[in-house]
């Protein structure tokens, strides 16, 4: 940053500036920078106390914590970018316990060069995922590394947040007769960020389905307050979350192909690039588990919520000793929905 001879600093060049190393210096720079950009996007009265942690009271109940790094490559994408991705994914794994999330941290590793519109309209996205989420980032950490050691941005985002009393869900709570629930289609995210990636249009745009879950998660714990699992299905797709619940809970699984929902385009966008849909990642979607008597009450509060709308059953939790997840397909007979092996999608959260 250029200093005049008053000793004034010129404000931050938001249109045309870069990110440059002394923004990570710990001097004057960094606190322009923190001042400018950060605190002006994320303002609230624990930041605005300019320490180094936050210091906040909390309801009655059990805490809950959460902590996510995102790397998405691209980090911006149809129907979303890095921005929003750090704030959901954070406030959607503390929501998974039943719980209100109540506030995050954020920590930015920038890379020398990289275009401050770019960043503003990063954090701006943050700013406003956190307002509709209702959380607020009371706390965070800039670090700046050489160009070439880095790419652009990485943020990593933890979260907070309080389980109210009768409320326990876990996932290794699932139990033989119990029903699964998606809330809605899968796939979405991991097929937009392909796309992007490999150039391809449709006749439909895909779009993220990047959203916090915090809203569907409370309207489902205020209809069914003894839900046995949640669990957002991001990497590895709903197939490799629900072998992870079915270890936990010594369980085994058996789906209906044809439940799934899963939309046309992006059926086709996996054709295409040989992929399976329900290994693909989403970063608004949860899979809800519970008994059978709640099974119906539970779906009916989900379709009532605009993120829940087309939640479908898509299958039960069955007793098997192998913990096997199994599918009866389109077609009548039955295949194991086995975890995912390798790195189908890299770089996509």
């Amino acid at each position: 940053m250029s200093k005049v001879r008053s000793g004034y600093i010129r404000p931050l060049d938001l249109q045309h500036g870069r990110v440059d190393m002394t923004h990570g210096s710990g001097g004057r720079a960094m606190a322009q920078l923190i001042e400018e950009l950060f605190l002006r996007a994320f303002d609230n009265e624990w930041l605005n106390q300019h320490n180094d942690q936050a210091s906040f009271a909390v309801p009655p109940g059990r805490m809950v914590m959460a902590t996510d790094s995102h790397v998405v490559s691209p980090l911006f994408f149809p129907g979303g970018d890095i921005g929003c991705l750090s704030v959901h994914g954070t406030v959607n794994d503390v929501a998974m316990a039943g719980a209100t999330p109540l506030h995050l941290s954020a920590a930015f590793i920038l890379e020398e060069g990289f275009p401050l519109a770019d960043l503003k309209r990063i954090v701006d996205s943050m700013a406003q995922a956190a307002r509709e989420a209702n959380v607020a980032i009371v706390t965070g950490d800039t670090k700046v590394v050489e160009q070439g050691k880095g790419d652009g941005v990485f943020i990593t985002t933890t979260g907070i947040g309080v389980v109210p009393e009768g409320v326990a869900i876990s996932g290794d709570r699932a139990r033989p007769g119990d029903v699964i629930i998606v809330s809605g289609h899968i796939g979405d995210h991991g097929v937009a960020i392909m796309s992007l990636r490999e150039n391809l249009r449709f006749e439909t745009a895909i779009l993220s389905d990047t959203a916090a879950l915090n809203g569907l998660v409370a309207a489902m714990v205020a209809a069914v307050p003894d839900i046995h699992c949640l669990r957002d299905p991001t990497r590895g797709g709903l197939a490799t979350t629900l072998n992870e619940i079915a270890g936990q809970s010594g369980v085994g699984m058996m789906l209906h192909e044809t439940a799934i929902p899963v939309r046309g385009e992006v059926k086709a966008a996996c054709e295409f690039l040989g992929l399976d849909p329900l290994y693909v990642a989403n970063e608004g979607k949860l899979i809800a588990i519970c008994a059978p008597q709640d099974a119906e009450a539970l779906l009916a509060a989900m379709r009532a919520h605009p993120q829940g709308c087309d939640a479908a059953i898509i299958g039960a939790v069955i007793e098997d000793s192998h913990r096997f997840v199994q599918m009866e397909t389109a077609f009548g007979g039955k295949r194991i929905v086995d975890w995912l092996t390798g790195e189908q999608l890299p770089r996509i959260c």
